[in-house]
């Protein structure tokens, strides 16, 4: 049978991807208001705060498009946010993990969303490097969107038990 999370809960993890979100964007906002656009502020030997702008998504995949990307991947984000949404809602009340996943899937989503649709790109401003070798900038929406996924990943190594399991255990 279907469990829908109490209303009071299922605010619970609406207000974690809200969190997220609002973190997202307000750490976008001090580095837009802070650096202009190349700026680089070495902070150790191996992390730089930069301001980047991704026209495209992961790794700057479609960045040279010519547009499109940014309402096609406006677009994907939407629908894959509502259903996130939905998805919380059917969460199991056990699943905490797969719940604060979604929540931070969700915010990131969203907070990636918001740069795209006001700014037509996303913002990025962390940069990792070694030897010269540097990994993609990214920032806190990505950073939310990877750690909900390794978190579903970790998450599905634990499967719920069913109801009939639960009940030959007692």
């Amino acid at each position: 049978m279907l469990e829908i999370l109490h209303p009071r809960k299922l605010l619970f993890w609406y207000l974690v991807a809200l969190v997220a979100l609002v973190l997202d964007q307000l750490t976008k906002l001090l580095v837009t208001s802070s650096f202009t656009y190349g700026d680089v502020q070495e902070i150790t030997f191996y992390f730089n705060l930069v301001r980047v702008h991704n026209h495209g998504a992961a790794f700057s995949f479609l960045s040279d498009a010519g547009g499109w990307q940014r309402w096609a991947l406006s677009a994907v984000a939407g629908i894959v946010s509502v259903g996130i949404i939905i998805w919380i809602s059917r969460v199991p009340s056990n699943k905490f993990i797969e719940r604060l996943a979604l929540a931070l899937i969700l915010g990131g989503a969203l907070g990636n969303l918001s740069d795209r649709l006001m700014l037509g790109y996303v913002v990025d401003f962390l940069d990792f490097h070694w030897s010269g070798l540097h990994f993609p900038a990214f920032n806190l929406a990505d950073s939310c969107i990877t750690l909900g996924a390794i978190l579903l990943i970790v998450d599905s190594f634990f499967p719920e038990a069913s109801p009939e399991d639960q009940i030959n255990e007692h």
